[in-house]
Parts: structure tokens; sequence; C-alpha cells
């Protein structure tokens, strides 16, 4: 019988593994287009060993290019790019992940493996998956409570 320690959710088992990587020197025109393209809203800067060096929303490409009358075709991420990347391990459970983001007041955040990007995860993300995983869980809870016989 599945204990109740194996009910934990973690990060990694609700990451969502289909991200945007770019290298920093990526125009914003090109990361617009293969945001358009991939239909996301957001990507993520990396070394070329996978790991988080930023991240620009679609709100940076409003606030700090359209807004501000800049040429995507001459500005860069790295130029953009929010540095502090907020992230979890993928062992971190969802109620790390959860408070979290309440904490930071994010819709989004990285989860890393090894220092490396593994996916992401977002607030849809939780809510989607929390409501199996509380199905799960009820259905252990009455399992246990189950007469032996």
């Amino acid at each position: 019988m599945q204990g109740v320690s194996e009910m934990v959710l973690y990060a990694k088992d609700i990451v969502d593994r289909d991200f945007i990587a770019l290298p920093r020197s990526t125009t914003v025109f090109e990361a617009a287009k293969i945001m358009k393209e991939k239909r996301h809203g957001f990507v993520v800067i990396t070394t070329e060993d996978g790991r988080p060096e930023g991240i620009v929303t679609e709100w940076d490409l409003v606030s700090k290019i359209i807004a501000e009358e800049k040429n995507p075709n001459e500005v860069r991420l790295e130029d953009i790019m929010t540095k502090e990347v907020i992230s979890v391990k993928a062992n971190d459970g969802i109620d790390y992940v959860a408070k979290v983001m309440t904490d930071k007041m994010i819709r989004r955040l990285l989860v890393l493996e090894n220092d490396k990007v593994l996916g992401f995860i977002t607030s849809r993300t939780i809510v989607k998956n929390l409501n199996e995983y509380v199905d799960r869980v009820s259905a252990q809870i009455a399992r246990l409570q189950a007469p032996p016989f």
C-alpha cells in the first residue's frame, strides 16, 4: 500500500518542460517571433550549459520596448532581462512552490535540477494539478480508514 509520505507532490511532478531558452545576445525582435510561433509568454536566458541568467516576459516587451519606443532589432535580451530569476528545486514540494509564488507575487517560476533549467511552473499549473492531487490523497485516506476485512 502506498504510504502517505509517497503522496507528496513535488515540483518535478508538475513541471512543464516546454519552454524557450535563448542566449543573452538574441535580439528582442528574434525572441518575440519565437515567442509568437511557440505561443509562450516568456523566454529564459541561459548560458551554453543551461544555467539560467535571466527571464524576459511579454510584459517586459510591452513596458521596456514598445512603451519606450525602442527598436526591437537593436535591443538584446540581456538589455531587458530580469536577472533575479526566482526558482525552486525539482525536489521541492508543491506547498513550498505555492508559498514562493505567493510570497514573491509571481505567476511563474523556474524549476532547476543540478542548477540547470528543467522547466517551469505557473499558478495555472498548480491549480490544474491540485484537484488531481486532492483526489489521490482523499482516496488514500479513505483506504487507510477502511476496515481491514
